[in-house]
C-alpha cells in the first residue's frame, strides 16, 4: 500500500508531509521518553518529564492523523487503567516506607551508592510511577479537549 493509498483511506489530520515525519519519528520520541524515565536516577529529568515525552508521542500521532488513529494505539480505557495504576503505584511505594519507619523509606532496595547505576533505591519506582500518572494524564486531558474542539464544529 503505498502513501497515496493511506491518505485516500484516512483523510482526516494533516498533510502527507506531515504524517510520513510522524512515522518516521515517533517511535523514536517513545524510546526516549523511556530512556529518560529509566535515567533519571542518574540525570536530570525523571518520571515527570520522561511523562510528558511519552505523552506527546501520543498527542503527535493524534496531531498527524487524527484522534481515531490514537485511540487505536493507546484506547482510552487503557489511558485511565494506567492513570490509576501510577496513583497507587506511587502511593503504594510511600505507604510501604511509612510503615517501614519513614515516610518513602527505602525499603526492600539498598540505598544508592556513588558509580553504582544499579543502585538507585527506590527512585526507578517512583519514576515510573509519575511517568504513568502524567503520561497518561496529559493525554487523557488532550482528548478530552480535542473531542470538546470536535463537538464545537458540529453545533
Amino acid at each position: 500500500m503505498n502513501n497515496r493509498t493511506l491518505e485516500q483511506k484516512n483523510p482526516k489530520g494533516m498533510t502527507l508531509i506531515v504524517k510520513t515525519i510522524t512515522r518516521l519519528t515517533v517511535g523514536l520520541i517513545l524510546l526516549y521518553g523511556i530512556y529518560i524515565v529509566l535515567h533519571g536516577h542518574i540525570s536530570p529529568g525523571g518520571g515527570f518529564a520522561g511523562g510528558v515525552i511519552i505523552a506527546l508521542c501520543f498527542i503527535h500521532l493524534m496531531l498527524a492523523f487524527g484522534r481515531e488513529v490514537a485511540l487505536k494505539k493507546i484506547s482510552q480505557g487503557v489511558v485511565s487503567v494506567l492513570e490509576s495504576f501510577g496513583a497507587i503505584m506511587f502511593l503504594s511505594i510511600a505507604l510501604l516506607g511509612f510503615w517501614g519507619g519513614y515516610f518513602f523509606f527505602n525499603f526492600f532496595l539498598h540505598k544508592g551508592k556513588p558509580f553504582e547505576l544499579f543502585s538507585a533505591g527506590i527512585i526507578p519506582l517512583c519514576n515510573i510511577a509519575i511517568c504513568l500518572k502524567v503520561g497518561a494524564g496529559l493525554f487523557a486531558i488532550f482528548t478530552v479537549l480535542v473531542l470538546f474542539k470536535g463537538l464545537g464544529e458540529k453545533g
